[in-house]
């Protein structure tokens, strides 16, 4: 037991170091392999800000953050669990740091330092349906820390003309080389006065504006 425990350990240590490093490589090759088209505006304010994309657009959410902030200061809400792990370590290379957890498992810790995060003054990336649905649901964890920090949200949708599309619950995409990355996001938006259903509602439509 104890030697499987090991190579269980060692396989798993050797997973987090390698697999990010080809996830980000794939990542930046598919990105400058791409035309880019930013349907947003040219700036935002500097104030803490939350960056909402649906959990099956994930993927190439890097680069729109870096499109308005040149320095990162950003942790994004990902999944404890090890494939969330995974994809921590990944967006490290893009100068993103993280917040484990989600709303199936240590959601009111997460929830809490979300909120001690942006009070920090860094901005939040969360999938307001993640990590494991439903599709295009809108939890409530993105509302309450908006209201609470009185941070607003940009509404995030990635639309490549060329893609792989997964057979998984957010049907996953993964742009496919030499098309063109389509970028929208809103300017960002104010849910402070809003009830909890009317903000959802306003994010949900927001986040399938362009959807085809």
């Amino acid at each position: 037991m104890a030697v499987k425990f090991s190579l269980k350990h060692l396989a798993r240590s050797a997973a987090l170091v390698i697999v990010p490093l080809i996830g980000a490589t794939f990542i930046r090759l598919l990105y400058a392999t791409n035309k880019k088209v930013f349907h947003s505006p040219k700036s935002i304010p500097a104030d803490p800000t939350i960056f909402a994309c649906w959990h099956g657009e994930l993927l190439m959410l890097p680069y729109l953050y870096s499109f308005y902030r040149k320095k990162p200061h950003a942790k994004v809400l990902i999944s404890s669990h090890f494939d969330g792990m995974l994809i921590s370590k990944a967006i490290e290379h893009f100068g993103l740091d993280t917040i484990a957890g989600s709303s199936n498992r240590n959601a009111a810790r997460a929830l809490i330092e979300a909120i001690r995060t942006i009070k920090e003054g860094y901005d939040i990336g969360i999938t307001p349906d993640g990590p494991k649905g439903p599709r295009h649901e809108v939890a409530d964890g993105i509302i309450v820390m908006a209201q609470k920090t009185g941070a607003k949200i940009v509404l995030v949708e990635i639309k490549p003309t060329r893609y792989w599309q997964l057979d998984s619950w957010d049907k996953f995409t993964v742009p496919k080389p030499f098309g063109t990355l389509h970028y929208y996001s809103t300017e960002p938006i104010d849910v402070s006065d809003m009830e909890l259903e009317e903000a959802r509602e306003m994010i949900k439509r927001g986040l399938l504006a362009h959807e085809v």
